[in-house]
């Protein structure tokens, strides 16, 4: 009995304390690491990744067409990578022998009287056009204002991120081939977002704490660099 009305104190409160405020102290703070959500969404990750078939083979939930998809690209960047053919010839090649098996068997369906499977018609849409478009727009617009802001040396964290990023990809290029990259990069998008959602409170825990001590890091570079003006007017009044 003891123990059950020490958790029915403990709940009565509306803010978790109970009768003694300092009990509520580690949930608090527990809850405060656990309440980071990486990339600042608001809703599920599988909601953020669009909620649709894109989102399913991403995140594996059609395990054989994202099988499909690895396999593909490891046989892909074999042939660019190793034959030392032209993307080109050899995309132009693919087509080319996609094309006239679809044409034979679609002849020799026709030839037997026999009737193929229905293929789903593949258009485009105004508004499927219109959303793109509208998309892009906003992308390009919102590069187009970083590159103002850092032009103009008014984000110093903006301008952070960007020389970090160009130079880690100037970095990899040197290093590797483009389509080594871009082979890299497919088994990224389709494997690291899966094990993501699997471990997601983990992964938002440790990124919470990263977070955190990267924004107290970057608050004392900042308060630091905007004392350098303030610094160099007052030696020039002296």
């Amino acid at each position: 009995m003891g123990h059950s009305d020490d958790l029915c104190n403990i709940e009565g409160n509306g803010d978790g304390r109970g009768n003694n405020g300092a009990s509520g102290a580690p949930s608090t703070s527990a809850a405060s690491s656990s309440a980071y959500k990486l990339f600042g969404r608001e809703t599920s990750f599988h909601q953020m990744m669009g909620g649709g078939k894109v989102a399913d083979v991403i995140l594996w939930r059609r395990r054989r067409v994202s099988f499909g998809i690895i396999v593909a690209a490891t046989v892909a960047w074999i042939i660019f990578e190793y034959s030392e053919l032209p993307f080109l010839s050899v995309s132009s090649d693919v087509l080319l022998i996609l094309i006239v098996l679809l044409f034979l068997r679609a002849n020799y369906a026709a030839f037997r009287k026999k009737q193929l499977p229905a293929l789903p018609e593949l258009v485009l849409s105004e508004e499927m056009v219109n959303s793109a478009a509208a998309s892009f727009r906003v992308k390009m617009n919102y590069m187009l204002l970083m590159a103002h802001d850092i032009t103009l040396g008014k984000d110093f964290k903006l301008f952070f991120k960007v020389v970090i990023v160009l130079w880690l990809l100037s970095v990899i290029g040197s290093v590797i081939s483009f389509f080594t990259l871009a082979y890299i990069g497919m088994i990224i998008f389709i494997t690291v977002p899966a094990l993501y959602n699997k471990f997601e409170d983990h992964v938002d825990q440790y990124a919470g704490k990263i977070h955190r001590q990267f924004s107290r890091h970057y608050k004392i570079v900042d308060e630091s660099i905007s004392r350098l003006p303030r610094s160099i007017s007052k030696d020039k009044e002296l």
